[in-house]
Formats: structure tokens, C-alpha cells, sequence
């Protein structure tokens, strides 16, 4: 029943639609609905449920559910570690999160059936109504202009054929970007995809205080020596008897789209240490995969009321794969932008609003992914790669420079030498 302070008109089933519940969608929903807004959030499985993810979040993330109001603190459930393990070139450097103003000294663990379940409860506590097993399967538009009143959806164990009407819908369904392609928003083949294949396994390396980072993985069980794979891999303790295992490809390698990478990841830890574990005996399931949208690569951000949020938008950091701090950063400036636009009449204005959304996101984002662009097509040919490995690792301040820049971890104002310079060429670097 619309209340009296709502805005929604008696044809309309909330003033927003949020499609999907990820870390993107419960973030919009928590936000627009502590601004007092109706919000639907459809989400098409039920929680928990399971999310193909490297479950490790830097401290970029940490921030985003601080700014949410979440306890990251471990007496809340949480992993803490304190940097990352980087191992290549036959080097091993352990560095530590930068000490910074702008973010926590500390990131965080937790697996993602745990972590979208309480993100999506977060977002029910402030208000969102959330309907679980709703597939939604594209746009309505009104036919005269072009503009989004809503969604069609399947919902419930039947599949029941619904529509609910909104004037402004956020797209944050992930790479299927159902949404999007359904208004003719189609991805960019200049833009870097990565794929992601990941296990749990048990093991003794379940508590560990650095997430750990292979650039180069080995198949030591070739019977002609050792054999350079490609990609990277990671090795993330879960802190309850298991260690979350992936690698991933980036499409910018030849290997990507003609290799088996589930073969690929048996193939590297079948040539780790025994006592590790990371054999079939300890795996506690299977091997999951997923693809990695980088560098926006799918645009336009915002169109006739529908707002691409998150992975929808192509918000994954081409420098290392990361997409749940940016998917929560994004969800944030598009709920301030809608926030501001339904408190506006509609028309010029309202859209005026609107429209400061992609422009928000290109401002955060753009320069810093533009550079991760250009540093995916290189790290592609395996030759730089190894000689980036080769020189890079041994040097301490170096590869203190190269986890802030990949990570994005740096002070905007102040800081030090590092800090400005990742602050003033991410600046200055073109985001188109």
C-alpha cells in the first residue's frame, strides 16, 4: 500500500525497481531506502546462495561497508589481514595495506553466500522489500519515448509471468546485464573481460594474515619439467578449516576463451605442496567460474531511467580483478543521484539529476580504469609479464608503489610521493 509521503503513483509497485541482490543492489536499496524511497529489490535466487568469488575484499571494499554502517571487526564474523603476499620470479614479499587517510589499515575475508545474505538483510532493515526467487528478463518501455516504466520478471517457484512498474530502475545484475542488452545497451569489445575459476579446499593455510597472490602459476606435474601457465592465481584462508583457490585469465592473453581453465587450476595445484591440501580428496565442492567485466565495458552508465550499476556497468578493476568495492562505490553515487532527482519534478530537472550519474562514475572511476585498460593489453603478452616479474619483485618500494596502484589504494589530497603520483595521473588520464 503506498503511505502518504510516497511519490508512487497508484499504477507504480515502488518509486525505484533494484534488480539483483549482490553487493551492488543490497547497497543502492539500503542507501535509497534510509532516504525514506520505496524500494523493490528482486533478486532471482534465494539466500544464501552461492557466488563464484575470490571472497577477499582490500581495504577499498572495508571502507565502502563502513560507509554502510556494517561491524567489520572480527568479534563480527570477519577475517582481517593485513596485506598481500605477493609470489613470482621466485621472490616471496609480504607487504602490508598502506597506511592512508582515506581507507582502513585492514582487509577483510568472507565467503559470499555469508557476505550477499547480510548485505541483502542490511538493505531489508532499512526499508527495501525483497523478493527472492524473481528472474527478471528485460526492460518495459513506454513505447512513445523510449523511457523505462519497469520490469518483467518470472517469479516464484513456477515462474509466474509478472511486471512491476516503477519510473527509475537500477540495473545491478551482474555481467548477464539482462537489463541493459534488453534496452540495447551492448558491451564494448575494446574493453578487457577476464575469467575467474575458483575451489575451496581444505587445508592448514586456513588462517593466514596476508591474501596471497601467484603471478606466475607452474604445472610441476609435467612430465617434460616445470610449465608456465597462464594467468594469476590466489590462495585466500577463510579462517574455518578452508582456503578459497582461484586463478584467473585475462582476455587480453591468448589463452583466453581456448583453455579449459578448470584443468588449468588442477594442473597448477597439483603442483603445490602436499601438505597444503589443494588436492581433489580436500576439495569441499566444485569448481565454480564466472566472467570479469573490466574497465566499463558496457556504457552508457545511465539511459531513459535505467541506471547500470556494478558489474552491469563493467565496474571490475582491470589492474586486479576487484569488483565488489567498486560495484558498492557505484551503487552509492547512482542511490545520491536518484535520491536527488525524485526530490525534483519530473522532466528537465528530475533528468538533470539523473544524468550526473555516469558523469559521477567517470569522475570516481574513469581515469584510474582507462590506465588499468592499457596495463591489462600489456600484462597479456606473457614476455612482459615475466620481465615485469623478474625486475619488479626484488624491489621493496617499488612493489609498495604497484600495490597501491593496483589495489587503488591512495590518499587523494596529501599523502605522500606515491600517493601523488597515482593521484595526479589517474587525473590526468583520459576516462573515454
Amino acid at each position: 500500500m503506498t503511505s502518504a509521503t510516497s511519490r508512487r503513483r497508484p499504477d507504480e509497485d515502488a518509486e525505484v525497481i533494484v534488480v539483483g541482490a549482490g553487493p551492488a543492489g543490497s547497497t543502492a536499496a539500503t542507501y535509497l531506502a534510509r532516504a525514506g524511497l520505496d524500494v523493490l529489490l528482486l533478486e532471482k535466487s534465494v539466500f544464501p546462495r552461492e557466488k563464484v568469488c575470490g571472497d577477499g575484499i582490500t581495504p577499498r571494499g572495508v571502507k565502502q561497508l563502513i560507509d554502510l554502517g556494517i561491524d567489520t571487526r572480527e568479534e563480527a564474523g570477519w577475517l582481517h589481514n593485513r596485506g598481500l603476499r605477493v609470489v613470482g620470479g621466485g621472490v616471496r614479499m609480504e607487504l602490508d595495506w598502506p597506511s592512508l587517510a582515506d581507507f582502513p589499515p585492514y582487509g577483510v575475508v568472507r565467503p559470499r553466500n555469508d557476505f550477499d545474505d547480510l548485505l541483502a538483510r542490511n538493505a531489508q532493515r532499512a526499508g527495501a522489500r525483497l523478493l527472492q526467487q524473481t528472474t527478471v528478463t528485460g526492460a518495459v518501455t513506454d513505447e512513445r519515448t523510449g523511457r523505462i516504466t519497469g520490469v518483467e520478471a518470472k517469479t516464484g517457484p513456477e515462474r509466474v509471468p509478472v511486471t512491476y512498474r516503477a519510473p527509475l530502475v537500477l540495473a545491478c545484475d551482474g555481467v548477464s546485464a539482462r537489463l541493459a542488452l534488453s534496452v540495447g545497451i551492448e558491451k564494448r569489445d575494446d574493453r578487457p573481460m577476464g575469467v575467474a575459476v575458483r575451489r575451496y579446499y581444505t587445508s592448514p593455510r586456513t588462517k593466514d594474515d596476508f591474501l596471497e597472490s601467484h603471478l606466475e602459476l607452474w604445472d610441476r606435474s609435467n612430465r617434460d619439467g616445470p610449465k608456465l601457465l597462464p594467468g594469476y592465481g590466489w590462495i585466500f584462508g577463510m579462517g574455518d578449516g578452508t582456503v578459497n583457490v582461484g586463478l584467473g585469465i585475462l582476455s587480453t592473453s591468448k589463452a583466453y576463451g581456448k583453455t579449459d581453465y578448470r584443468q588449468l587450476m588442477r594442473s597448477w595445484l597439483d603442483g603445490t605442496p602436499e601438505e597444503w591440501g589443494f588436492r581433489e580428496e580436500n576439495a569441499t565442492g566444485r569448481i565454480g567460474g564466472a566472467a570479469l567485466p573490466m574497465g566499463f565495458n558496457r556504457m552508457p552508465h545511465y539511459r531513459n531511467g535505467l541506471l547500470l550499476v556494478g558489474d552491469a556497468g563493467g565496474m571490475v578493476n582491470p589492474f586486479n580483478g576487484e569488483g565488489i568495492a567498486y560495484a558498492m562505490e557505484s551503487a552509492a553515487l547512482a542511490a545520491e543521484c536518484v535520491v536527488h532527482a525524485l526530490a525534483r519534478p519530473t522532466g528537465f530537472s528530475r533528468e538533470q539529476a539523473l544524468r550526473r550519474y555516469p558523469t559521477a562514475v567517470q569522475q570516481a572511476l574513469g581515469g584510474y580504469f582507462r590506465m588499468g585498460n592499457i596495463f591489462s593489453k600489456l600484462i597479456g603478452n606473457p614476455a612482459v609479464m615475466r620481465m615485469a616479474t623478474k625486475h619488479g619483485l626484488p624491489r621493496a618500494t617499488l612493489m609498495r608503489f604497484v600495490l597501491k596502484l593496483l589495489a587503488n589504494l591512495y590518499d587523494e589530497k596529501g599523502g605522500d610521493a606515491m600517493d601523488r603520483v597515482i593521484s595526479t595521473t589517474t587525473r590526468l588520464t583520459p576516462s573515454a
